[in-house]
Protein backbone atom coordinates (compact mmCIF):
# COMPACT_ATOMS: atom_id res chain seq x y z
CA UNK A 1 0.00 0.00 0.00
CA UNK A 2 1.19 3.12 -1.02
CA UNK A 3 0.99 6.98 0.99
CA UNK A 4 2.14 9.60 -1.38
CA UNK A 5 0.44 12.41 0.79
CA UNK A 6 2.42 14.25 3.92
CA UNK A 7 0.21 13.82 6.49
CA UNK A 8 1.19 12.20 10.03
CA UNK A 9 0.30 9.04 11.35
CA UNK A 10 -2.65 10.61 12.87
CA UNK A 11 -4.10 12.65 9.79
CA UNK A 12 -2.29 16.05 10.91
CA UNK A 13 -0.37 17.56 8.20
CA UNK A 14 3.37 17.32 8.67
CA UNK A 15 3.71 21.16 9.19
CA UNK A 16 1.50 21.38 12.68
CA UNK A 17 3.84 19.14 14.18
CA UNK A 18 4.65 21.20 17.24
CA UNK A 19 8.41 22.32 17.46
CA UNK A 20 8.70 21.22 20.46
CA UNK A 21 8.49 17.70 19.43
CA UNK A 22 11.08 18.45 16.86
CA UNK A 23 13.46 19.59 19.78
CA UNK A 24 12.49 16.28 21.73
CA UNK A 25 13.39 14.08 18.74
CA UNK A 26 16.72 15.83 18.15
CA UNK A 27 17.15 14.94 22.17
CA UNK A 28 16.24 11.46 21.76
CA UNK A 29 18.62 11.44 18.32
CA UNK A 30 21.48 13.18 20.15
CA UNK A 31 21.32 10.46 23.08
CA UNK A 32 20.73 7.21 20.64
CA UNK A 33 23.83 8.74 18.56
CA UNK A 34 26.23 9.40 21.30
CA UNK A 35 26.07 6.13 23.29
CA UNK A 36 24.79 3.36 21.02
CA UNK A 37 28.64 2.19 20.47
CA UNK A 38 28.53 1.68 24.29
CA UNK A 39 26.72 -1.86 24.76
CA UNK A 40 29.32 -3.08 22.41
CA UNK A 41 32.32 -1.14 23.96
CA UNK A 42 33.56 -4.04 26.17
CA UNK A 43 32.69 -6.83 23.77
CA UNK A 44 35.53 -7.75 21.11
CA UNK A 45 34.38 -7.14 17.96
CA UNK A 46 37.35 -8.39 15.53
CA UNK A 47 37.94 -6.71 12.10
CA UNK A 48 34.03 -5.24 12.64
CA UNK A 49 31.88 -7.42 9.75
CA UNK A 50 30.14 -9.70 11.65
CA UNK A 51 29.16 -6.67 13.80
CA UNK A 52 27.72 -4.49 11.11
CA UNK A 53 25.51 -7.13 10.05
CA UNK A 54 24.69 -7.94 13.37
CA UNK A 55 23.92 -3.94 13.70
CA UNK A 56 21.95 -4.05 10.15
CA UNK A 57 19.40 -6.90 11.25
CA UNK A 58 17.99 -4.84 14.23
CA UNK A 59 18.00 -1.76 11.95
CA UNK A 60 15.96 -3.10 9.73
CA UNK A 61 13.96 -4.54 12.16
CA UNK A 62 12.93 -0.86 13.41
CA UNK A 63 12.24 -0.28 9.69
CA UNK A 64 9.83 -2.76 10.09
CA UNK A 65 8.17 -0.94 12.73
CA UNK A 66 8.50 2.63 11.45
CA UNK A 67 6.94 0.81 7.82
CA UNK A 68 4.11 -0.93 9.82
CA UNK A 69 2.68 2.39 11.63
CA UNK A 70 3.44 4.40 7.87
CA UNK A 71 2.81 1.90 5.03
CA UNK A 72 4.49 4.22 3.13
CA UNK A 73 5.60 4.11 -1.29
CA UNK A 74 8.63 2.50 -1.01
CA UNK A 75 11.59 4.64 -3.39
CA UNK A 76 14.43 2.37 -4.65
CA UNK A 77 16.39 5.29 -5.42
CA UNK A 78 16.67 6.32 -1.70
CA UNK A 79 18.11 2.65 -0.92
CA UNK A 80 21.31 4.53 -2.39
CA UNK A 81 21.30 6.88 1.48
CA UNK A 82 21.95 3.33 3.12
CA UNK A 83 24.29 2.08 1.01
CA UNK A 84 26.60 5.13 1.58
CA UNK A 85 25.90 4.79 5.50
CA UNK A 86 26.89 1.01 4.88
CA UNK A 87 29.90 1.63 3.54
CA UNK A 88 31.17 4.69 6.39
CA UNK A 89 29.96 2.56 8.80
CA UNK A 90 32.04 -0.44 8.65
CA UNK A 91 35.08 1.90 9.57
CA UNK A 92 33.20 2.51 12.79
CA UNK A 93 35.24 -0.65 14.86
CA UNK A 94 38.50 0.03 12.95
CA UNK A 95 37.84 4.07 14.33
CA UNK A 96 37.15 3.07 18.07
CA UNK A 97 40.09 0.53 18.34
CA UNK A 98 42.77 3.35 17.06
CA UNK A 99 41.17 6.82 18.05
CA UNK A 100 38.53 5.83 20.45
CA UNK A 101 35.11 5.84 20.91
CA UNK A 102 35.04 9.65 21.90
CA UNK A 103 37.20 11.19 19.49
CA UNK A 104 36.19 8.82 16.53
CA UNK A 105 32.45 10.69 16.87
CA UNK A 106 33.73 13.92 17.55
CA UNK A 107 35.82 13.78 13.94
CA UNK A 108 33.36 12.22 11.83
CA UNK A 109 30.53 14.23 13.22
CA UNK A 110 32.25 17.63 12.22
CA UNK A 111 33.01 16.09 8.78
CA UNK A 112 29.16 15.55 8.78
CA UNK A 113 28.41 18.82 9.67
CA UNK A 114 30.78 20.24 6.98
CA UNK A 115 29.81 18.14 3.89
CA UNK A 116 26.49 18.22 4.92
CA UNK A 117 26.62 22.59 5.15
CA UNK A 118 28.29 22.56 2.00
CA UNK A 119 25.77 20.27 0.24
CA UNK A 120 23.08 22.31 1.50
CA UNK A 121 24.29 25.41 0.40
CA UNK A 122 25.89 25.08 -2.72
CA UNK A 123 23.41 22.00 -3.92
CA UNK A 124 26.26 19.65 -4.87
CA UNK A 125 24.82 16.75 -5.41
CA UNK A 126 21.35 17.19 -7.74
CA UNK A 127 19.36 18.83 -4.38
CA UNK A 128 18.40 22.52 -4.06
CA UNK A 129 21.05 24.66 -2.93
CA UNK A 130 19.68 26.60 0.36
CA UNK A 131 21.43 29.55 0.29
CA UNK A 132 21.20 31.19 4.41
CA UNK A 133 20.07 34.74 5.24
CA UNK A 134 23.73 35.99 6.54
CA UNK A 135 26.47 34.51 4.64
CA UNK A 136 28.81 35.87 6.52
CA UNK A 137 27.37 33.97 9.58
CA UNK A 138 27.42 31.14 8.40
CA UNK A 139 30.91 31.17 7.14
CA UNK A 140 32.02 31.53 10.45
CA UNK A 141 30.25 28.86 11.77
CA UNK A 142 31.81 26.53 8.72
CA UNK A 143 35.15 28.09 10.01
CA UNK A 144 34.84 27.77 14.04
CA UNK A 145 33.93 23.57 13.26
CA UNK A 146 36.75 23.43 10.75
CA UNK A 147 39.25 24.26 13.54
CA UNK A 148 37.62 22.00 16.01
CA UNK A 149 38.14 19.30 13.66
CA UNK A 150 41.75 20.04 13.52
CA UNK A 151 42.20 20.45 17.24
CA UNK A 152 40.89 16.76 17.43
CA UNK A 153 44.45 15.60 15.57
CA UNK A 154 46.23 16.91 18.59
CA UNK A 155 44.43 14.72 21.35
CA UNK A 156 46.34 11.56 22.23
CA UNK A 157 43.71 9.10 23.66
CA UNK A 158 44.90 5.84 25.27
CA UNK A 159 43.25 3.24 24.29
CA UNK A 160 43.80 -0.70 25.56
CA UNK A 161 42.74 -3.62 23.06
CA UNK A 162 40.55 -5.98 24.27
CA UNK A 163 42.39 -9.04 26.04
CA UNK A 164 41.38 -12.50 27.06
CA UNK A 165 42.82 -14.31 29.82
CA UNK A 166 44.53 -17.61 29.09
CA UNK A 167 44.39 -20.98 30.86
CA UNK A 168 47.16 -23.33 29.70
CA UNK A 169 48.28 -27.09 31.15
CA UNK A 170 51.51 -26.43 33.15
CA UNK A 171 53.20 -29.91 33.40
CA UNK A 172 55.52 -30.43 36.51
CA UNK A 173 56.93 -33.09 39.11
CA UNK A 174 53.17 -32.96 40.98
CA UNK A 175 51.29 -32.63 38.00
CA UNK A 176 52.94 -35.03 36.08
CA UNK A 177 51.45 -38.02 38.38
CA UNK A 178 47.94 -36.39 39.33
CA UNK A 179 45.03 -36.72 37.11
CA UNK A 180 43.86 -32.83 37.33
CA UNK A 181 46.63 -30.29 35.61
CA UNK A 182 47.82 -27.84 37.07
CA UNK A 183 46.70 -24.16 35.42
CA UNK A 184 48.44 -21.40 35.09
CA UNK A 185 46.62 -17.72 34.45
CA UNK A 186 48.56 -15.32 32.06
CA UNK A 187 46.52 -12.09 32.62
CA UNK A 188 49.09 -10.35 32.66
CA UNK A 189 50.19 -9.29 28.94
CA UNK A 190 52.73 -7.26 29.44
CA UNK A 191 55.09 -10.01 31.43
CA UNK A 192 54.20 -13.10 29.22
CA UNK A 193 53.34 -11.42 25.73
CA UNK A 194 51.08 -13.95 23.70
CA UNK A 195 53.21 -14.96 20.57
CA UNK A 196 50.64 -15.14 17.96
CA UNK A 197 47.88 -12.32 17.82
CA UNK A 198 44.42 -13.85 19.99
CA UNK A 199 41.85 -14.53 17.46
CA UNK A 200 39.72 -11.12 17.57
CA UNK A 201 42.80 -9.11 17.90
CA UNK A 202 42.48 -6.17 14.76
CA UNK A 203 45.77 -5.64 13.18
CA UNK A 204 45.36 -2.41 13.85
CA UNK A 205 45.93 -2.51 17.60
CA UNK A 206 49.32 -3.67 16.16
CA UNK A 207 50.44 -0.23 14.78
CA UNK A 208 52.41 2.40 16.63
CA UNK A 209 50.62 4.97 18.13
CA UNK A 210 50.96 7.75 15.44
CA UNK A 211 49.69 5.37 12.66
CA UNK A 212 46.93 4.37 14.43
CA UNK A 213 45.80 7.83 14.82
CA UNK A 214 46.47 9.06 11.60
CA UNK A 215 45.12 6.10 9.65
CA UNK A 216 41.93 6.22 12.48
CA UNK A 217 41.61 10.42 11.48
CA UNK A 218 41.60 9.28 8.05
CA UNK A 219 38.70 6.49 8.42
CA UNK A 220 36.18 8.82 10.85
CA UNK A 221 36.76 11.62 8.41
CA UNK A 222 35.95 9.10 5.27
CA UNK A 223 32.32 7.94 7.31
CA UNK A 224 31.60 11.13 8.28
CA UNK A 225 31.32 12.17 4.52
CA UNK A 226 29.14 8.98 3.78
CA UNK A 227 27.17 9.83 7.01
CA UNK A 228 26.52 13.12 5.87
CA UNK A 229 25.66 11.95 2.04
CA UNK A 230 22.92 9.49 3.05
CA UNK A 231 19.99 12.08 3.14
CA UNK A 232 20.49 13.02 -0.39
CA UNK A 233 18.79 10.37 -2.00
CA UNK A 234 15.40 11.14 -0.07
CA UNK A 235 15.74 14.77 -0.53
CA UNK A 236 16.11 14.34 -4.31
CA UNK A 237 12.89 12.33 -4.41
CA UNK A 238 11.33 14.92 -2.03
CA UNK A 239 12.34 17.61 -4.31
CA UNK A 240 12.24 16.77 -7.73
CA UNK A 241 9.39 14.47 -7.65
CA UNK A 242 7.19 16.69 -6.07
CA UNK A 243 4.78 17.41 -8.81
CA UNK A 244 4.61 13.56 -9.06
CA UNK A 245 2.86 12.90 -5.32
CA UNK A 246 6.46 12.59 -3.81
CA UNK A 247 5.42 12.42 -0.49
CA UNK A 248 7.36 15.39 2.05
CA UNK A 249 7.26 13.22 5.07
CA UNK A 250 10.75 12.50 5.52
CA UNK A 251 9.38 9.50 7.52
CA UNK A 252 8.36 7.97 4.44
CA UNK A 253 11.50 7.48 3.33
CA UNK A 254 13.00 5.51 6.31
CA UNK A 255 12.52 2.19 5.22
CA UNK A 256 13.59 2.49 2.01
CA UNK A 257 16.97 4.03 3.38
CA UNK A 258 16.99 1.07 6.05
CA UNK A 259 16.97 -1.49 3.60
CA UNK A 260 19.49 0.06 1.51
CA UNK A 261 21.49 -0.21 5.06
CA UNK A 262 20.73 -4.15 5.02
CA UNK A 263 21.38 -5.39 1.59
CA UNK A 264 24.50 -3.43 1.81
CA UNK A 265 25.69 -4.97 4.97
CA UNK A 266 24.45 -7.96 4.16
CA UNK A 267 26.47 -7.95 0.92
CA UNK A 268 29.52 -7.05 2.27
CA UNK A 269 29.42 -9.62 4.97
CA UNK A 270 29.34 -12.67 2.03
CA UNK A 271 32.10 -11.22 0.23
CA UNK A 272 34.04 -11.06 3.96
CA UNK A 273 32.77 -14.34 4.22
CA UNK A 274 34.17 -16.20 0.81
CA UNK A 275 37.02 -13.47 1.10
CA UNK A 276 37.85 -15.88 4.19
CA UNK A 277 36.95 -19.26 2.48
CA UNK A 278 33.66 -19.23 4.57
CA UNK A 279 35.55 -19.06 8.30
CA UNK A 280 34.69 -15.56 9.01
CA UNK A 281 35.59 -13.89 12.48
CA UNK A 282 31.97 -14.57 14.33
CA UNK A 283 32.16 -13.29 17.79
CA UNK A 284 28.62 -14.63 19.44
CA UNK A 285 28.74 -12.35 22.58
CA UNK A 286 28.30 -9.58 20.86
CA UNK A 287 25.17 -10.57 18.93
CA UNK A 288 22.71 -8.98 21.78
CA UNK A 289 25.34 -5.62 22.56
CA UNK A 290 24.71 -5.53 18.83
CA UNK A 291 21.02 -5.51 18.66
CA UNK A 292 20.65 -3.48 21.05
CA UNK A 293 23.42 -0.98 19.07
CA UNK A 294 21.34 -1.04 16.03
CA UNK A 295 17.95 -0.52 17.49
CA UNK A 296 19.40 2.89 19.22
CA UNK A 297 20.75 3.86 15.81
CA UNK A 298 17.04 2.86 13.71
CA UNK A 299 15.32 4.99 16.97
CA UNK A 300 17.84 7.81 16.45
CA UNK A 301 17.53 8.09 12.65
CA UNK A 302 13.62 7.97 12.77
CA UNK A 303 14.18 10.70 15.52
CA UNK A 304 15.99 12.65 13.03
CA UNK A 305 14.08 12.39 10.28
CA UNK A 306 11.01 13.79 12.33
CA UNK A 307 13.31 17.04 13.90
CA UNK A 308 14.01 18.16 9.97
CA UNK A 309 10.51 18.19 9.04
CA UNK A 310 9.64 19.72 12.20
CA UNK A 311 12.48 22.10 12.85
CA UNK A 312 14.34 22.22 9.82
CA UNK A 313 17.72 20.85 8.80
CA UNK A 314 19.52 24.31 9.51
CA UNK A 315 18.13 23.79 13.17
CA UNK A 316 18.38 19.94 13.37
CA UNK A 317 21.48 19.32 11.88
CA UNK A 318 24.15 21.42 13.36
CA UNK A 319 21.97 20.28 17.00
CA UNK A 320 22.24 16.30 15.79
CA UNK A 321 25.75 16.64 14.69
CA UNK A 322 27.33 18.05 17.46
CA UNK A 323 25.69 17.00 20.71
CA UNK A 324 25.99 13.70 20.26
CA UNK A 325 30.03 14.43 20.41
CA UNK A 326 29.80 16.08 23.81
CA UNK A 327 27.72 12.85 25.02
CA UNK A 328 30.01 10.41 23.92
CA UNK A 329 33.26 12.60 24.91
CA UNK A 330 32.08 12.62 28.26
CA UNK A 331 31.63 8.58 28.02
CA UNK A 332 35.03 8.17 27.09
CA UNK A 333 36.39 10.56 29.50
CA UNK A 334 34.45 9.32 32.60
CA UNK A 335 33.99 5.82 31.97
CA UNK A 336 36.70 4.13 29.64
CA UNK A 337 39.35 6.32 30.95
CA UNK A 338 40.09 7.09 26.89
CA UNK A 339 41.36 10.38 27.58
CA UNK A 340 43.56 11.63 30.25
CA UNK A 341 45.74 14.67 31.22
CA UNK A 342 44.98 17.89 31.85
CA UNK A 343 46.35 18.62 27.99
CA UNK A 344 44.28 16.44 26.24
CA UNK A 345 41.22 17.38 28.48
CA UNK A 346 41.75 20.80 27.77
CA UNK A 347 41.63 20.22 23.84
CA UNK A 348 38.78 18.45 23.71
CA UNK A 349 37.21 20.77 25.50
CA UNK A 350 38.27 23.66 23.70
CA UNK A 351 37.46 21.59 20.49
CA UNK A 352 34.60 20.81 21.63
CA UNK A 353 33.12 24.20 22.52
CA UNK A 354 34.35 25.18 19.11
CA UNK A 355 32.36 22.48 17.58
CA UNK A 356 29.30 23.37 19.39
CA UNK A 357 29.37 27.19 18.59
CA UNK A 358 30.27 26.94 15.35
CA UNK A 359 27.55 24.69 14.98
CA UNK A 360 25.12 26.86 16.01
CA UNK A 361 26.36 30.16 14.70
CA UNK A 362 25.86 27.94 11.05
CA UNK A 363 22.56 26.90 12.26
CA UNK A 364 21.56 30.48 12.74
CA UNK A 365 22.76 31.89 9.62
CA UNK A 366 19.64 30.53 8.33
CA UNK A 367 17.14 32.07 10.38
Amino acid sequence: MENTTSSWSNGTDVDDIPQYIGFICCGIASIMFGTNFVPVKKFETGDGMYFQWVLSNAIIMSAIVVQTIRLSRFYPFVMVGGILWATGNICVVPIVKTIGLGLGICVWGSAQLLVGWANGRFGLVGVEAEIPNNLAMNYAGVSISLVSTVMYAFVKPDIKPITMDITIPAPDAESANSKSPKVVELTDMEENPPVKPSPGEFILERWSPAKKKIVGIILAAFSGVMYAFQFIPARYIQQQYRDNGASQNSLDYVFAHYCGIYLTSTLYFIIYALFRRNQPKVFPRVIVPGIVSGLMWGVGTASWFIANKSLSDPVSFPIISTVPMGISLLIGIVAFKEIKGCRNISIVAVAMTLTIVGAVVAGLSKT
